[in-house]
């Protein structure tokens, strides 16, 4: 049987196929690997990895630091590229703890976790009885910041599955191994997520990734419009949970994680309009990134959807 104009061939599929097999063994290979090493050296191996980052062209430098020139056009030139070179090692740090945080045991993760500010806060929401929203941005390290709330409070966490599906076995295992829930971005994970909220329970959503075409609305971002999630702000307002903001900071020389949270503007959040919601949540994840801005992932395309009428930024 003739194959349709502009099919694949089936040989062509078995290829594709078999590259993203070999792709997600190395990936996991790599992952195993960094976690047979201590923290301290772990963190060493992805600063290198940064410092390589910020000195070889690649697609991670240059949209950080288009990022950085739009969000902090206050800083001179020299100051800049200092915090891209930081943001980088940071970056590559990221990658190499992943093993560590997604394979070690409790007892060798939880000591690790030197202060929890904040914390009255939402534990005082929940002794009311009210569900908790913990808004965790990419800063710091938000893989230990599911971690710890996993421990915590036994967070349920949307997530999105990875490109190679061959890891995300792996990941979500890794994810959940200290107490934690994931479920996926979609219609049964989103009513998970209600019921939850509805018991009193605590779920985390990931702020800053650009939702589909009908799940968001312009909101500024360090000035800047940004296609901003509506999901958090509906969850709150139909639920009457407490909304914060969370990050787990990376603590120099490996000496662990701390994390951060913060409230944000109840009203603001739970308002029927769907751009001051979106703006007062970003306005609450800006004010974590300030203050901790070597550690946001600035390599994401968070600018990528563009107002119409506007140029493309990447």
């Amino acid at each position: 049987m003739p194959r349709a104009p502009g099919a694949w061939p089936p040989w062509r599929g078995r290829r594709r196929s078999g590259v993203a097999e070999r792709r997600a063994r190395l990936a996991l290979a790599l992952v195993r690997a960094c976690a047979r090493l201590p923290l301290p050296l772990a963190h060493a191996l992805g600063a290198a990895l940064g410092w390589l980052l910020a000195r070889v062209p690649n697609r991670t430098r240059r949209v950080a630091a288009i990022n950085l020139a739009r969000c902090f056009p206050e800083l001179s030139p020299a100051a800049r590229r200092r915090l891209l070179r930081r943001s980088l090692v940071e970056a590559g740090k990221t990658l190499t703890e992943v093993g560590a945080l997604w394979t070690w045991p409790r007892e060798a993760l939880a000591p690790l976790v030197r202060e929890i500010r904040g914390r009255e806060a939402v534990d005082a929401a929940l002794a009311a009885g009210r569900g908790v929203i913990l808004a965790t941005p990419h800063l710091g390290s938000w893989e230990m910041a599911g971690h710890v709330c996993g421990m915590e409070w036994g967070i349920t966490s949307l997530y999105r599955p990875p490109r190679l599906q061959g890891v995300e076995a792996f990941m979500k295992a890794g994810r959940e191994h200290l107490g934690a829930r994931l479920v996926r971005t979609d219609r049964r994970g989103v009513r998970i997520l209600y019921e939850r909220l509805r018991a009193g329970g605590v779920v985390g959503i990931l702020p800053d990734q650009e939702p589909g075409p009908e799940g968001g609305v312009f909101a500024p971002f360090f000035g800047h419009p940004a296609w901003t999630m509506v999901l958090l702000p509906r969850l709150a307002r139909r639920t009457g949970a407490a909304v914060f903001v969370g990050y787990c900071e990376r603590l120099p020389r490996a000496r662990g994680y701390r994390l951060h949270i913060h409230p944000v503007d109840a009203a603001a959040i739970r308002d029927a309009d769907p751009g001051t919601a979106a703006a007062a949540l970003n306005r609450a994840v800006e004010a974590c990134v300030r203050a901790c801005p070597e550690q946001y992932q600035w390599g994401y395309r968070r600018f990528r959807t563009r107002p119409p009428g506007e140029p493309p930024w990447y």
